[in-house]
């Protein structure tokens, strides 16, 4: 077939529900589009394990302390997942990673805000992870094969997570007034960096429209924002806290929360490398990438070795 068949062919497949794998053809801009999203989940997830990787020896119990070393360490595995899915694409894990280093790729703005109390890691299980199963729950129906079946894990993995910092949450905002107030603190933080993590309205975003037309994102990011939102309003009326939106209020009509406009001053401003924390963690991931040399050459030496033996 010529290009327009294909492409043609390409998208009856999309529109019926078929699943892309990574031998079938598809549009250059495709593979390009996935790619782009793959890599900045994975990176996403790697720069991710920092802001509550700081508080693993910091927290209050020794089942804290457990707990929260698992999910860091689901993190990381989430974003090995991803480079996997990735590769499939014929994206190089290696040239992703530079990427990242060098502060030419993009990751969560979420990531780029900084963890000052306990209770911010009860908020960010709740929140950010919250958040992310919204989301993900709609990538795991990714017309893109490997994608949708990384997604299937990490969302039942993420499940956990946000359990976590529920628990976290309730626990604290039940306690003393210092613990209440502490995890309220929290709360009026995370609450807006939260809900930029769907991305800028519809009509902002140069990429939704053909991510929907190709069966990448089943859904926009307004209407997984305010999923979000309607599932977390109810959250914190349970446990007795406050989020810091005064447009807040129930639409009986729609039955749905209206909520206050985004600072997308801030979001384009921290997305675009001058949050909090940009400088810090990307510092971070180049002195474990360099301290991690040695392995890297060690295991490729050992590669190298048995290639040697096997051809001889």
């Amino acid at each position: 077939m010529d290009e327009t068949a294909q492409i043609e062919n390409f998208e009856r497949r999309i529109a019926a529900g078929e699943s892309i794998e990574p031998k079938d053809w598809m549009p250059e801009r495709f593979r390009k589009q996935l790619t782009r999203m793959i890599s900045q989940h994975a990176h996403s997830e790697i720069v991710g394990m920092l802001p509550e990787g700081a508080w693993i020896t910091r927290a209050p119990t020794l089942r804290r302390k457990i707990t929260l070393l698992a999910k860091v360490q689901d993190e990381g595995g989430h974003g090995l997942y991803l480079y996997c899915a990735a590769e499939t694409l014929g994206a190089d894990r290696s040239e992703l990673i530079d990427q990242l280093l060098a502060g030419k790729a993009k990751y969560s703005s979420i990531f780029n805000y900084p963890t000052l109390s306990w209770a911010d890691i009860g908020v960010i299980g709740w929140f950010v992870d919250g958040a992310a199963i919204v989301n993900q729950t709609m990538l795991a129906k990714a017309s893109y094969g490997p994608y949708s079946r990384a997604m299937i894990r990490i969302c039942k993995e993420e499940n956990f997570h946000k359990k976590q910092g529920f628990e976290i949450v309730a626990t604290l905002a039940a306690g003393t007034p210092a613990q209440h107030a502490m995890v309220q603190d929290a709360v009026n933080r995370w609450w807006w960096p939260s809900l930029m993590m769907f991305g800028p309205h519809d009509a902002d975003s140069p990429n939704s429209a053909e991510l929907k037309r190709w069966g990448i994102k089943r859904r926009s990011n307004d209407e997984l924002r305010q999923r979000f939102v309607d599932m977390t309003v109810p959250q914190a009326q349970a446990v007795n806290l406050t989020l810091p939106d005064p447009e807040l209020r129930y639409n009986a009509a729609t039955d749905q929360w209206h909520f206050g406009e985004i600072n997308w001053e801030e979001f384009h401003r921290v997305i675009n490398g001058d949050g909090p924390c940009n400088k810090e963690r990307l510092q971070a991931r180049r002195d474990a990438h360099e301290n991690g040399r040695w392995v890297r050459e060690a295991a490729e030496a050992y590669a190298a070795k048995q290639q040697r033996m096997q051809a001889a």
